[in-house]
């Protein structure tokens, strides 16, 4: 349920996260001259580019991406063109004889570099939905100058003078709020990206940005391979046991998008094992696939992630030096709500415990229904989907295949619609004159309901194709601003559901309908945004707080308006009955162990591997012996294992951050408390707190401030204890009936 952070985000928060937009291998022994010289000399002149990528967007809705006149080989000019033109901005800039002002510099610098976003907006499109062989060769060049643009502009000392400037002045200045805050962003930004360094550490610091950014599209490039060329082909009916026909048409699919007629095939991703890993009764074939998704970049061959990721680690922690921290995590977390590691291994390790004890509850449900039915094993890895299903059933009278009849894609989507229409006084109306860059994916436009209003524009992007990265995640190609004039935001939602058979709906299982809502929840998030800066708009918010929204939003799936009228049986139409409903409510904290500690064993593993330091580092050794010493159940292996583990080593983005899922889930836990404790998930008044205080404001205020604005305290872990089942009861005077 990754959020994907667009390659078109303002230049600091691009630096500041150093190579997260794009990434290439860079030799670590070329000498730093050489490599500059050979990285920046592309800036010196303006290449002479005729692109469409380097135009103003045209259309309607102030002009949408132009997805349909994109060709792979104008990426790199582009992107040469649109960035040399945004050095000569910054020249402007700097070259201006006034003094510094929030409006010359600052709001300057909000200005500027737009032909660049628009580039590195469809530029990232690419490379997470149409990666093909020719782009990677693209994305492999452009990563370390793009990695060294980035620093040109954080070092550029003039430009950090006036930044510095005018933040030292801004209460003099009498800015507004938001001013000042967008003022302190740049400031600690160009500062926590090496602003203050001798000549000497910048250009090191430049190094290790151009090298980590190759070595994140190496580590991807690797990831997407194991994920595109590893599949299970099943050819008999027998190896097909225990699969609903749902997934069976999907594994049919699957087999003739590879011509592979007559045959079935699990892809390598997980919306494609895991209901494999569930209802197959072929324990065999259960740990041949699991054995196929957890050692994707850990194979040994061309593929394996390990060398890479020690290189990665190494680096980090020689930058995290540099910059004059203690370690990468302790760089990443001084700007996240959590402040410090500490603070977020301490919330961690509070609930690893009660989930970990809850697991061997699980596993001892499972393992005397396994030996009841005689089947002499010891549960596994590969069997735990399989007997949690079985127990399930067994103790609640709950079927998640009978449950799925009921869950269409598209109907799901209009409940989702629905939902942002009854909180957020949305309304959806579908185009068919928007340029996308594949046929699948279909747009919508935004409008308020009471006023007509045009609010922005909402693409979707649900099934799975080759040259596609695994997951789900929201992007913003455009970000709401007011900076020169309204400009409203385009957003997407993306998934990869496999397609069934040819005019038959795309069933899904509970967890993937979760998912869809928490995605769409940042879409809301960006959707909602009232701004006045794109630096602060939607979900530029720390990472440990954007997740907030989006979790939050996964609670109104199973509210009975939501289930009575869009859960409906994908073959009469009817409603899912109450006495289903009934019982998956009872089930609601069912396997809550296996869940939390899959993911705590992540977030765990992340944190130790950068607070590290500079030790050299084997990612299986350390792995293997951080979740020993956890006392990690044998039954589990983490949600990610390191060798896959792309929201940590695909960019700096969630590196040091994947905790971030559970310190948002406390505030989430909270915040929907607030709606029990009232009239309901859709009390007016508590919704209107939400969007003033949560879903607009973006990162013009402290997260913290806009929480306690909105609950009126700050937020307490018990009601995350309650949510996973690791508490009693629930507290006095709140009401668990939606």
């Amino acid at each position: 349920m990754r959020k994907f952070i667009s390659r078109g985000e303002a230049v600091l928060f691009a630096a500041a996260i150093a190579g997260c937009a794009v990434a290439f291998s860079v030799s670590a022994d070329t000498s730093m001259d050489d490599q500059t010289m050979q990285t920046l000399t592309v800036f010196e002149t303006a290449p002479s580019v005729e692109s469409p990528l380097l135009l103003k967007w045209s259309g309607p809705f102030g002009g949408t991406p132009p997805f349909d006149k994109v060709e792979v080989s104008s990426f790199k000019p582009a992107l040469e063109a649109a960035m040399t033109e945004n050095l000569s901005e910054v020249e402007r800039i700097t070259g201006n004889t006034a003094e510094p002002t929030f409006e010359n510099t600052i709001a300057a610098l909000e200005r500027a570099g737009r032909t660049l976003q628009r580039v590195q907006t469809v530029y990232g499109v690419w490379s997470s939905t149409m990666n093909g062989p020719e782009f990677q060769t693209v994305e492999r060049e452009m990563a370390p100058r793009l990695a060294a643009f980035n620093d040109k502009i954080t070092q550029n000392k003039p430009l950090f003078k006036r930044i510095e400037a005018v933040y030292d002045s801004r209460e003099k200045a009498r800015l507004t709020p938001e001013q000042q805050r967008l003022s302190w962003l740049y400031y600690t930004n160009f500062v926590r990206a090496g602003a203050r360094l001798d000549d000497a550490a910048k250009a090191r610091l430049s190094q290790i940005n151009q090298q980590l950014a190759g070595l994140y599209t190496r580590f991807s490039q690797n990831l997407l391979a194991d994920e595109t060329d590893q599949f299970l082909v099943l050819k008999s009916e027998d190896e097909l046991a225990g699969l609903p026909q749902s997934v069976r048409d999907a594994a049919q699919t699957a087999a003739a998008a590879k011509k592979l007629q007559g045959s079935w095939v699990i892809m390598n991703t997980r919306s494609s094992i895991e209901p494999f890993l569930t209802y197959s009764d072929r324990r065999d074939l259960r740990e041949k696939a699991w054995r196929m998704f957890v050692n994707r970049g850990d194979n040994g061959d061309a593929h394996d992630n390990n060398a890479i990721i020690t290189e990665i680690l190494q680096l980090r922690a020689e930058r995290a030096k540099l910059l004059g921290y203690a370690t990468h995590a302790h760089w990443r977390l001084e700007n996240a709500m959590a402040k410090t590691p500490e603070r977020a291994v301490q919330l961690m390790e509070a609930v690893w415990k009660p989930a970990v004890a809850r697991v061997r509850e699980e596993v001892s449900d499972m393992q005397a229904l396994a030996n009841k039915e005689g089947a002499k094993i010891k549960i596994e890895p590969w069997d735990y989907r399989y007997y949690a299903e079985k127990v399930r059933k067994a103790r609640y009278d709950l079927d998640q295949n009978e449950v799925k009849q009921y869950l269409q894609l598209e109907k799901l989507r209009e409940g989702m619609f629905w939902v942002a229409g009854e909180l957020f006084g949305f309304n959806f109306k579908q185009l068919t004159n928007i340029p996308v860059y594949h046929p699948d994916v279909r747009v919508w436009e935004v409008t308020d309901k009471t006023t007509g209003r045009h609010v922005g524009l909402w693409y979707f992007d649900p099934y799975a194709r080759a040259g596609k990265r695994s997951g789900a995640w929201m992007n913003a190609y455009r970000r709401q601003h007011r900076t020169d004039g309204e400009v409203t935001t385009i957003v997407s939602n993306n998934a990869n559901f496999v397609k069934g058979k040819p005019g038959e709906p795309v069933l899904v299982s509970w967890d993937d309908a979760t998912t869809m809502f928490h995605e769409f929840g940042h879409a809301l998030h960006g959707l909602s945004s009232n701004v006045t800066y794109p630096s602060l708009s939607g979900t530029a918010v720390p990472r440990d707080y954007v997740e907030f929204p989006s979790q939050l939003l996964e609670h109104w799936l199973s509210t009975p308006q939501v289930l009575q009228r869009f859960a409906v049986h994908y073959q009469t139409g009817k409603p899912i009955p109450q006495a289903l409903v009934d019982r998956i409510e009872r089930a609601e904290t069912f396997n809550q162990g296996f869940a939390t500690v899959e993911y705590l064993a992540s977030a765990l593993v992340d944190m130790k591997l950068h607070l590290a330091g500079s030790q050299k580092i084997d990612p299986d050794a350390f792995e293997r012996k951080t979740l020993s010493e956890l006392g990690m159940p044998d039954e589990i292996v983490m949600r990610h294992r390191t060798p896959q583990f792309g929201h940590v080593f695909s960019s700096d983005a969630y590196s040091a951050g994947y905790y971030s899922y559970l310190w948002s889930d406390v505030l989430n836990a909270d915040a929907y408390e607030a709606f029990l404790e009232a009239k309901g998930p859709y009390d007016r008044d508590v919704a209107a707190r939400l969007r003033k205080y949560i879903f607009s404001v973006g990162n013009t205020i402290d997260p913290a401030e806009g929480y306690r604005a909105f609950r009126g305290r700050d937020p307490r872990i018990e009601a995350l204890m309650r949510k996973r089942g690791f508490a009693a009861k629930d507290p006095k005077g709140v009401s668990r009936n939606n």
